[in-house]
């Protein structure tokens, strides 16, 4: 893997993670998602 694709997952794995950290635990549970679950969600996002 190259390092521009690495940064550019890293990048979209960061800002999946910041985006869903502000979510309130409301709208998280309206979307079926723990908190736990988030670093674990923002992987798949990058695969």
């Amino acid at each position: 893997m190259n390092i521009v694709r690495s940064y550019s997952n890293w990048r979209r794995y960061r800002e999946t993670v910041s985006e869903l950290n502000r979510l309130s635990q409301r709208e998280l549970s309206d979307l079926g998602i723990a908190r736990t679950d988030i670093p674990s969600i923002a992987r798949q996002s990058i695969g």
